[in-house]
């Protein structure tokens, strides 16, 4: 079973995550960030990924390292749950339309952390979310999943529906990259041997 339980503990935060990589989509999220949490819902719901999400931190100074530590967390959850990447697919993408927008993003389980973000942002809050802060979760993200991931706003006008459309797209391609490739026969998706 390719499941993780991982808790990080800091001065500023104490997020736990628990994630199924061959789940249902299930979510159960709280990571005192509700913007955020309408977004981890999008990668639990496209990825086909359980995920449970409890989080608490210094939010009455800004949201800024919940975010954060919760895209660490999760990152780290998922290095431990995909393990030694045997016979999985390694790539993913998707392209995913909300209305006038569209985002891309690529993926690949290297584990070679690298990010490569180009949104646009119309907007510099939705509500209260600073938008800038969905690039410090996907850095988290990355650099404790050992991942290379490419994400593209391509179009858009509404802030909202770009930081959405990127979430989504994200659990689509995380969908596609994790799946067990049946001609695989298990071996790790490099020429090298291992990632």
């Amino acid at each position: 079973m390719r499941q993780a339980d991982v808790t990080r503990n800091t001065s500023e935060t104490k997020i736990q995550i628990s994630i199924n990589l061959d789940g249902t989509g299930k979510a159960e999220l709280a990571s005192g960030v509700p913007f955020l949490d309408h977004m981890l819902d999008q990668i639990a719901r496209h990825g086909m990924i359980d995920l449970k999400v409890v989080g608490n931190g210094d939010t009455h100074i800004d949201d800024h390292h919940t975010v954060e530590d919760v895209g660490i967390t999760l990152g780290q959850a998922f290095a431990k749950a995909v393990g030694d990447k045997a016979g999985i697919t390694r790539y993913g993408h998707a392209y995913v339309p909300l209305d006038e927008t569209l985002s891309r993003v690529v993926i690949d389980f290297s584990g070679r952390p690298g990010l490569e973000f180009n949104v646009p942002f119309t907007r510099a809050r939705v509500g209260d979310f600073d938008v800038d802060l969905s690039i410090e979760f996907f850095r988290g993200f990355v650099n404790h999943a050992g991942v290379t991931l490419h994400i593209d706003n391509l179009r858009g006008i509404n802030a909202h529906h770009q930081i959405e459309t990127v979430f989504k797209a994200f659990g689509r391609a995380l969908r596609m990259a994790l799946a067990i490739d049946p001609r695989a026969s298990g071996a790790v998706p490099s020429t090298k041997g291992s990632l």
